[in-house]
């Protein structure tokens, strides 16, 4: 039997994740969306997004801890992850589960300061994790289900960061669409580097079940169908609320590629994206791509109507 560590605390804020907190990231389009389609003050927004994004941060680590107790028996067939807290013996059960009832109580008690909204979507969050990994559901374990459900988080941060600040409605469902679908190209990503990293087709399918389904072929003809909605919904929004957006476009699309690409090299990244800050010039670039997205904000060019109008003469 492994022996338990010398400091065990270090085990379970391991598990908590809190270096995968940069993906609510994905909430600021939604507060940038509220405070500029609803015209919210700046002045009066600080605190409540502070607060939000704090919320969003633990309920998130709950379901990092739940996912990573219930895996543990498969992340053993995993050549990096049986090395987990969870995997190698490390934690109990007990404490797991005190931790992620703490996490929910700070993550909700939080959410309860903010809007009805933000509090439904907190709920909402929890609910997917509990889905994705507990049986008899437990979505990650069937095919094409398994990015869905998982990438539909990203939608839901999109709405988390909105319903900080806005209450009784909600942003364009082509925006929520494009948002549901780019997460799911990057989680098809990062199943195909998982799955090339594994090379074992018996290894992988014990690790994850719904790898007895996939294979490259799939998994690449999966995130291209992806990538294409998700380019299709994104249009629609960039089209209908500012066409100055659509000069983004290509740059959005090389965004698509680039990170494909990634996806493609030995020991990609992208199966861990938290490690992304090693493809600096990658990151650099979607630095600038946020750039000239917030510059066309308040860039007009009329000139543009013609891409979508008719021309008269």
């Amino acid at each position: 039997m492994p022996h338990p560590p010398s400091f065990p605390i270090k085990e379970y804020i391991r598990i908590a994740r809190i270096d995968h907190w940069f993906k609510n990231i994905f909430m600021l389009p939604g507060i940038a969306l509220a405070m500029i389609l609803t015209n919210v003050s700046a002045g009066n927004a600080v605190i409540p997004i502070f607060i939000g994004i704090l919320s969003t941060c633990f309920v998130a680590s709950a379901n990092y801890v739940i996912n990573e107790w219930l895996d543990a028996e498969f992340d053993r067939h995993h050549p990096l992850k049986k090395y987990r807290p969870s995997a190698t013996g490390n934690i109990q059960g007990k404490y797991v589960y005190i931790q992620y009832a703490l996490l929910i109580f700070l993550g909700l008690g939080l959410a309860s300061a903010l809007t009805s909204e933000f509090l439904v979507f907190s709920v909402i969050l929890l609910v997917m994790g509990v889905a994705y990994n507990v049986k008899p559901v437990r979505t990650k374990d069937k095919v094409y289900l398994d990015v869905l459900s998982e990438s539909i988080n990203n939608p839901l941060r999109l709405l988390l960061g909105w319903s900080i600040l806005v209450e009784n409605s909600l942003p364009p469902s082509s925006i929520l669409f494009a948002y549901w679908m780019g997460g799911a190209f990057l989680m098809a990503m990062k199943r195909y580097a998982e799955y090339r990293f594994i090379d074992d087709k018996e290894m992988a399918s014990s690790y994850r079940r719904s790898f007895k389904f996939y294979n490259e072929e799939n998994l690449l003809l999966s995130s291209f169908f992806y990538a294409l909605s998700s380019a299709f919904f994104l249009g629609i929004f960039l089209i209908k609320y500012r066409v100055e957006f659509l000069l983004t476009f290509p740059l959005f699309a090389l965004l698509f590629v680039w990170y494909a690409h990634i996806a493609m090299k030995p020991h990609s990244a992208t199966q861990t994206p938290e490690k992304l800050y090693k493809e600096p010039i990658f990151m650099g670039f979607l630095v600038f791509l946020i750039l000239v997205v917030t510059a066309l904000f308040f860039i007009d060019l009329p000139w543009l109507r013609g891409l979508v109008d008719p021309i008269h003469y």
